[in-house]
């Protein structure tokens, strides 16, 4: 076990945390030249183009040091963004150290902070790590203050490295061994494994990814998942070395996977402890919480008819991310389609993408909603997360919506824009501290349904790019809430229903009336788009009708007969209004998405 070392590289964003896990996989030598490829552990084409981890991987790297001693360093890689915030807590929980990675050229940025905070509940060792010194705007003796002064580590100890040209790579590998240490655990205890992560193999069914910490485990063996209570009989435990290798014994300290027959992803919960029936653990491993939903959108077909292949391409999505809820929901205006609980922004793109990529799928998906709690006069508490289920506004007693903190870095000179926002977004208890002197960090308690449109993008083009954002939730306020209706021609489109804080009602109906006129084709007869709370019409836009000239062919003649000819069109357009049907294209649901000013 002195010879084992269990890592993971945590980061913001795109500092380069993929490229140093390609760069310690090539030193390792897991893999040839003529194999490799850029971002060999992110399994997704959607991952590769965008330069983020979606899915965490683990990865088994053999060692022979320079005295000859052989090393087992198991990476765990782990997703970079904060909807994926509790997979990455189980992954460090795996693990005795992290390298903590600060690009060259922006410094500490705000999930940097976020993920030290996380390595520090952990009790992990950290090697601080400065990224992209080849590059042109590198600025490392700022780096090192940052490391100092906003992470609180100790500067001369950070390693300087390249991942990208593979310098340092050689000290990263010695660092690993000399300052991360060796797991601990008692290989005759019972079996206490954790499950970090799952993903499913058509084949073989779930493969579930675990880290020992005590006892052994073997094929053959009956395994019991303390949270959910299922019992399962392994046939495959093995170590990742980038494709899956059976080994005989997996013992404590080591990461590895099991194969037990499990059907789906579902079965499996990330952070559960995995132990065996005949010898039980008395006690499961901490940490263990299930994942709820925090964003809600309905999914629709664009075509009623394609609303079979879009049950089963969820279906099979499911199996691949357990993360993902939904159930059966209708509307009048789009049809039969799913009402889906994401784990926020980021999840929700992945989850549309896939979808549309991936399983060749076209769907209207609706405004994004968070869940709302109400208690009713009766005493009874609901917990909606879809407009249509709103409550009778006079049943309701107090309306309340979920709060985040926001910690926001920025550069000194975006201070007056991003505290703008911040208010703007319904931003209370604003506190500010500068870590370093050119720079801020301005935290925010907002509501939670302010920033899952695009608050992200306009912190980002504000700050020109240079303001970074990281959030947790905290709790439930009361507030104002409402119900806002959009009606075209006095009919109610269910889809386009939100709920929204009375002070916003007035200006969210009218950008979203205002939208829809852009939008919708014009008819023979004139639309009312109005936009109302109940029975109260706040806000209302008018798209005018076609007009055919129809006193064209009268070049001469008494006037009585133009009147005759525009009294007979205005009886046909009233009788037109009543049959006629306003079809909804899908790009007026997109627009209706986009924000006030975009």
């Amino acid at each position: 076990m002195k010879n084992i070392r269990n890592f993971s590289i945590v980061a913001h964003i795109d500092h380069g945390k993929s490229t140093l896990a390609d760069r310690l996989i090539q030193e390792a030598g897991l893999i040839d030249d003529r194999q490799f490829h850029d971002q060999i552990l992110d399994s997704l084409d959607l991952e590769r183009e965008r330069g983020i981890t979606i899915k965490s991987s683990a990865v088994t790297l053999p060692l022979t040091g320079p005295d000859g001693q052989s090393w087992q360093l198991n990476l765990i890689d782990t997703p970079g963004h904060v909807d994926f915030s509790y997979e990455v807590s189980r992954a460090l929980a795996s693990c005795e150290g992290v390298l903590l990675l600060v690009d060259a050229a922006q410094g500490v940025e705000a999930q940097t902070l976020a993920n030290l905070y996380a390595a520090m509940e952990h009790d992990l060792v950290i090697i601080p790590i400065i990224n992209k010194i080849d590059l042109p705007a590198a600025d490392i003796p700022a780096a090192k203050e940052q490391i100092g002064q906003d992470l609180g580590l100790d500067p001369d100890e950070a390693l300087l490295i390249s991942a990208k040209q593979g310098l340092g790579i050689a000290e990263t590998f010695k660092a690993i061994i000399e300052r991360i240490p060796p797991p601990t655990g008692d290989e005759s205890a019972p079996l206490r494994a954790l499950i970090f992560d799952a993903y499913y193999d058509p084949f073989r069914g779930t493969v579930v990814a675990v880290r020992l910490f005590d006892g052994a485990l073997k094929a053959g063996d009956q395994i019991l998942l303390m949270a959910s209570g299922a019992a399962y009989k392994v046939e495959e435990v093995g170590l990742f070395k980038l494709r899956r290798e059976p080994a005989g014994t997996l013992s404590a300290g080591l990461v590895g996977y099991i194969i037990a027959g499990i059907k789906t992803v579902s079965d499996v919960a990330i952070g559960d402890t995995v132990t065996l029936t005949s010898q039980p653990a008395a006690q499961p491993l901490a940490g263990f919480k299930t994942v709820k939903p925090v964003v809600f959108s309905s999914i629709y077909p664009v075509s009623s008819d394609d609303y079979p292949s879009l049950s089963e391409a969820l279906e099979k999505y499911k199996l691949n991310d357990a993360s993902l809820i939904y159930q059966k929901d209708s509307s009048a205006a789009l049809g039969l389609g799913f009402r889906c609980g994401f784990l926020g922004l980021l999840h929700l793109e992945i989850v549309q993408e896939r979808l549309e990529r991936e399983y060749d799928q076209s769907i209207i998906m609706t405004s994004p909603s968070v869940r709302y709690r109400f208690v009713l006069k009766n005493g009874t508490e609901l917990e909606i997360d879809n407009p249509q289920d709103y409550p009778d506004p006079s049943a309701i007693e107090e309306s309340l919506e979920p709060y985040i903190k926001a910690s926001i870095l920025t550069p000194e000179r975006f201070i007056g824009a991003v505290m703008k926002l911040g208010l703007d977004r319904r931003g209370v208890n604003s506190q500010m501290n500068f870590p370093t002197p050119a720079r801020a960090e301005i935290t925010f308690e907002l509501p939670l349904a302010e920033i899952v449109y695009d608050f992200y993008d306009k912190l980002k083009s504000i700050t020109q790019g240079y303001g970074s954002f990281d959030y947790e939730l905290i709790d439930y306020r009361a507030n104002k809430l409402v119900k806002v209706d959009i009606l075209l021609n006095g009919e109610k489109v269910d889809a386009l229903s939100v709920i929204v804080h009375k002070d916003r009602a007035r200006s969210r109906a009218l950008m979203m009336c205002d939208r829809l006129k852009d939008e919708l084709p014009r008819q023979q007869f004139k639309i009312a788009i109005q936009g109302a709370i109940g029975g109260e019409i706040i806000a209302r836009s008018t798209i005018s009708a076609f007009r055919k000239d129809v006193t064209a062919k009268c070049y001469g003649g008494d006037i009585t007969r133009k009147r005759k000819l525009l009294e007979k069109q205005k009886k046909g357009k009233k009788r037109m209004k009543m049959v006629g049907q306003i079809e909804v294209p899908q790009s007026a649901f997109i627009a209706v998405l986009k924000t006030d000013d975009d």
